[in-house]
């Protein structure tokens, strides 16, 4: 090809259909690439494995295979998804029934293992490798027989692997957002793996294009007033040649490509600027050009790129305790505080029944729960302020000391301050998944691509 037009068709696990399968219809993508993956998402998704073994994997991606997969294979669009989370190959099994439903016996279903590095960890450990917390918090000590999924970040290898076998859908675990990108660029316009410049460029347009409607409006901070018919979102294409590329969107459909749209989602999440760390590439951006060539189209060039990192990012969740959250709002006059009033009574309670708890956290939803400690305190305005929510939430180490807040957030509605309300029902104790992010040799991830030919049963 000389050129290669990729679609990003989810921003994460929960996101809306719509878009991907309007992109399907209406556009002319080669590709479509499926973005389900957050930090903690994978951690949730071992615990639900751990109660189904058949669960384990964003089941949003066979829905929308239901509803537009048939058409994509018809015009030979590829999909690739790290959809597959935690349970790969339960997920590829479900489509490849879906697709024989469909009479699609020649589809290939590509799959990559190996992410989940959990078993080889006390090998590891006994190897030298340290798993040291990257935001130096803590010792590996503390949380090693409490993890639940240990996945490692990987790049384009395995995905470009199954699009030279014939794949025309690719099914991951954690593969970085960006690679599901940049693997389709590399095979189609014959990129090798060491030439570091135009990787970086497939990874940016994979950055731009990753999270879905950010990137075409939906999250747009500078002119969102601007943006057209929201509520028909497009989500944003990569047209990828061999000198540059250019962000745009399907027709017919709403959000914004420019400039401004395109500059906040090409910042998003970019620590350095010179110095953007990828499993396949360090990418320089600093001299990066973004510039309107029509309506909703943004040609971008003077990307940079540096060699790839030798050591790759784990991701792994571990039980952290408990948490309970509760809730009471409260109304004017007065109402910030009689806020603090009530969490005042609950503080007390709570030292008399003896709590014991890692942390206690009080905030003010109105008032400074999202601006923390840079909100606007004047005694005057909070004075006048209508509404207020008070939320207290407490983590502890053991169950039974988080129930201790739960029963103590109702009876304030006749028991404290006047004009307290209640909702959600009673508080529920939660386990609390904390994350540990770490380093692992290169050497030490071994992950495997696999073709599955779904085929008529017999």
């Amino acid at each position: 090809m000389e050129k290669v037009i990729i679609g990003g068709g989810q921003g994460f696990w929960g996101d809306s259909n719509d878009a991907a399968v309007h992109m399907v219809r209406h556009s002319n993508i080669n590709y479509m690439a499926c973005d389900y993956l957050a930090e903690l998402t994978l951690s949730i998704m071992a615990r639900q494995k751990l109660k189904n073994p058949q669960a384990g994997y964003a089941g949003d991606f066979i829905g929308m295979m239901k509803e537009c997969g048939q058409e994509a294979y018809e015009k030979n669009i590829k999909v690739l998804t790290n959809a597959g989370g935690m349970n790969i190959k339960g997920m590829v099994d479900v489509l490849a029934a879906q697709a024989r439903e469909q009479k699609l016996y020649d589809m290939k279903i590509g799959y990559v293992t190996g992410d989940e590095i959990s078993a080889q960890i006390p090998e590891l450990l006994r190897q030298g490798v340290t798993f040291d917390n990257m935001d130096d918090t803590g010792s590996f000590e503390e949380v090693k027989d409490k993890i639940y999924n240990a996945n490692v970040y990987f790049g384009h290898e395995p995905i470009l692997d199954c699009l030279k076998q014939g794949a025309d859908m690719v099914i991951t675990g954690r593969s970085t957002d960006s690679a599901l990108f940049l693997a389709p660029c590399m095979y189609e316009l014959g990129w090798e793996p060491d030439d570091w410049n135009n990787l970086a460029r497939g990874i940016m347009a994979g950055h731009l294009l990753e999270c879905g409607g950010q990137g075409a409006g939906g999250n747009y901070d500078y002119g969102w007033r601007d943006v057209p018919r929201m509520d028909e979102l497009g989500f944003p294409i990569a047209e990828v040649t061999k000198d540059d590329f250019v962000i745009t969107k399907a027709p017919d459909c709403g959000g914004i490509i420019c400039e401004q749209s395109c500059k906040e989602q090409f910042l998003y999440e970019v620590h350095d600027p010179a110095n953007y760390i990828t499993p396949d590439v360090t990418v320089d951006i600093s001299q990066a050009s973004l510039t309107q060539i029509g309506e909703n189209r943004v040609r971008v060039k003077n990307i940079r790129g540096k060699k790839r990192p030798e050591m790759l990012k784990v991701s792994m969740g571990y039980h952290a305790g408990y948490k309970v959250v509760g809730m009471l709002s409260f109304a004017w006059p007065d109402a910030y505080e009689k806020a603090q009033y009530a969490a005042d009574i609950i503080k007390k309670k709570m030292k008399r029944k003896g709590l014991q708890a890692e942390e206690v956290r009080v905030d003010y939803i109105g008032v400074n729960a999202l601006h923390l400690g840079v909100a606007d305190m004047d005694e005057k305005k909070l004075k006048d302020v209508n509404e207020v929510v008070l939320r207290i939430a407490v983590r502890t180490v053991k169950k039974e000391e988080a129930y201790k807040l739960v029963p103590e957030i109702a009876p304030l509605q006749l028991n404290g301050p006047p004009g307290a309300s209640f909702f959600g029902g009673r508080p529920k104790v939660q386990e609390v998944i904390g994350l540990w992010p770490a380093l692992v040799p290169r050497d030490a991830v071994k992950l495997e691509s696999h073709i599955l030919r779904v085929g008529q049963e017999q």
